[in-house]
């Protein structure tokens, strides 16, 4: 972070992960500071690496997303001297994180109990589709089914059509962001004389618990939860309109907007309105309220809507595309959105933390590896002396 010191510099961790949640949980680690080895099978590598196009040189833009500040060792765990080192990696950081089947690791000595038997203080990070123990344990897990394993399928999309994944693999993400904070919560237990511990993050528990307010709706009513297209199930209006010329979200979050949403479109009366001054009520007339906002809304311009939707303290945004999105400006002037140089010299833009440390973002120290890049250096820092 333009030369300070990081909250993390001087922490080992050895990322034994692939994909998406485990890189995304350690490439926060390493935005933070610490000093990240990522082991990846010789020839192949993380399967992200294929996963394009599109692609910057020869990195895929999926692998770029989750693994800057990150050193590549590709090491063969079959082999028994490469395995060795490995091992001894494992045993010299503060952290690993890994994603393998349950009990797969334990042919290699390196799952949880194995290290921390040798060193009790380890931080072992296991993620996985369902977790250490328990009916589904043996079985892989992919975002893509999981949506559907814990519900969100269900919830997503028209009501009149079939269930939606996200568009983006939002429980792999939602699990790096969990698997980082135990990571984190467990080097507080550590500095606090707790010692080590092994940590079981796994998808379809972060998906369930990601369902938030529609999981809790489910367990108080014994109820299935209905898919609203781009409308909310306890909250009118918190959806999607058309104006004139193109689409924007309109999310009145409470009477007092309510009222200021009415008298912004020439209507106060209906604020007042006891059919639907209170948002229960909104909720049981959805259709009429629905109706009536999307044929005003349909007769002006989108920007003529925003303006007064902001002057009236209305949350309201247009629906925009991705690539319009990474291309504002404001989140480059903020540091959102920046470039990097990879290591075959080609500048792309990159994501960095979605959030500062006294006004600044972590940097950039290392771009994505190339596959085995650091594999000398990984044999110099963990070898036999």
């Amino acid at each position: 972070m333009n030369g300070a010191a990081q909250p993390l510099e001087g922490l080992v961790v050895l990322d034994l992960s692939r994909v998406l949640a485990g890189p995304y949980a350690t490439q926060m680690l390493g935005d933070l500071g610490a000093e990240v080895w990522k082991i990846e099978r010789p020839g192949h590598g993380d399967e992200t690496r294929a996963w394009g196009p599109p692609f910057v040189g020869d990195q895929s833009a999926y692998f770029l997303s989750v693994n800057r500040n990150k050193r590549s060792a590709a090491m063969d765990l079959r082999d028994a001297d490469q395995l060795a080192l490995v091992r001894r990696a494992a045993l010299a950081a503060d952290v690993v994180v890994e994603n393998f089947v349950p009990g797969d690791l334990a042919v290699f000595g390196l799952d949880a109990a194995s290290l921390r038997q040798t060193k009790p203080s380890l931080i072992v990070c296991s993620i996985t589709g369902y977790g250490q123990d328990g009916p589904y344990a043996h079985l892989p897990g992919y975002d893509a089914m999981m949506q559907g394993f814990v519900g969100l399928q269900s919830i997503t999309g028209e009501a009149d059509g079939p269930p939606l994944k996200v568009g983006v693999a939002l429980i792999d993400v939602l699990t790096g962001v969990h698997a980082a904070s135990a990571i984190l919560a467990a080097l507080v237990g550590s500095l606090r004389g707790k010692g080590g511990a092994h940590l079981d993050v796994a998808l379809a528990d972060v998906g369930v618990h990601s369902l938030v307010n529609v999981a809790q709706s489910a367990l108080s009513t014994g109820q299935p939860a209905r898919r609203y297209g781009n409308g909310h199930p306890t909250i009118v209006p918190y959806q999607t309109f058309a104006a004139s010329d193109g689409l924007f979200v309109l999310a009145v979050g409470n009477d007092e907007q309510w009222q200021r949403l009415c008298a912004a479109l020439g209507e106060p009366a209906r604020g007042q309105d006891p059919r639907w001054a209170r948002n229960p009520d909104r909720v049981l007339a959805r259709s009429e309220v629905v109706d009536w906002l999307a044929a005003t809304f349909a007769a002006q311009p989108r920007e003529h809507w925003l303006a007064a939707l902001a002057t009236a303290k209305i949350p309201a945004g247009a629906v925009r595309e991705v690539h319009e999105v990474v291309r504002d400006p404001a989140f480059a002037l903020n540091g959102l959105v920046r470039e990097t140089v990879l290591a075959g010299g080609q500048k792309t833009g990159i994501l960095s933390l979605p959030w500062r440390i006294e006004g600044r973002r972590p940097d950039v120290v290392l771009p994505p590896p190339r596959l085995g890049e650091h594999d000398d250096a990984f044999r110099a820092r963990f070898g036999p002396a």
